[in-house]
């Protein structure tokens, strides 16, 4: 709030330029903000991506966090008013490998009834095709939209 009446006290001033740079400081804070909402829905996705993946198996209750963070992410990273999204693919791709090493020890204490290390779990999968497996998940969700 501070920083929206020190935007108006530039632009009543004219003083243009601080204006435009408190607008970009606005803009740098809202991503930053789209960005760890986005990471903590990532986090919750790749847990049960991870879970699935290595018992081979699924659960009704797994999908549906799938899904469920899949429609925060998606809506989260959605432009309102100016259309498009706020991430564009790479950006989300260095979301989802920042939530990976966290994703990956709280799935190994819920994987197997927590019988194997991070690094244990981690041979099990190709880590690659999991965070691909992810972000296909929103592109073609977004698409569909």
């Amino acid at each position: 709030m501070e920083e929206l009446l020190q935007l108006k006290e530039y632009l009543t001033e004219a003083r243009y330029d601080e204006a435009m740079m408190l607008v970009e400081e606005l803009e740098d804070m809202a991503k930053d903000d789209k960005i760890t909402r986005i990471s903590s829905f990532a986090e919750i996705m790749l847990i049960h991506l991870i879970k699935q993946s290595v018992e081979r198996r699924t659960t009704r209750s797994w999908d549906d966090s799938i899904l469920r963070a899949t429609e925060q992410i998606i809506r989260t990273n959605k432009r309102r008013k100016a259309g498009g999204y706020y991430l564009i693919r790479t950006e989300l791709q260095e979301a989802f490998e920042e939530a990976y090493a966290s994703s990956l020890r709280r799935a190994s204490r819920e994987a197997f009834e927590g019988a194997h290390s991070p690094q244990e779990i981690e041979k099990l999968f190709d880590k690659n095709a999991l965070l691909d497996k992810a972000l296909r998940l929103i592109l073609d969700e977004q698409q569909a939209q």
